[in-house]
């Protein structure tokens, strides 16, 4: 069962902030940000960057998460 999210530091930019995630995404964005040799850090930077302003950066993490492995998905159907 998915427990609440937990607060997580992040420096975007020189900037620090926090983002509230459940394990389960955090997990999956430190897996993706690996998987990519990019620190998690500019891969938040760049959905920060990328997200619209009527979008919380959690909130676009998460979609971000979910359309990799959707696509992912697809991708091995091929």
């Amino acid at each position: 069962m998915t427990q609440r999210p937990r607060k997580r530091s992040l420096s975007l930019r020189g900037h620090r902030t926090s983002v509230s995630l459940e394990d389960e995404f955090w997990d999956a964005f430190r897996a993706i940000a690996q998987a990519r040799n990019q620190p998690i850090n500019a891969l938040a930077a760049r959905i920060d960057a990328e997200r619209g302003p009527d979008i919380g950066l959690a909130s676009a993490m998460r979609l971000f998460v979910l359309r990799h492995y959707r696509n992912a998905g697809r991708d091995a159907k091929d």
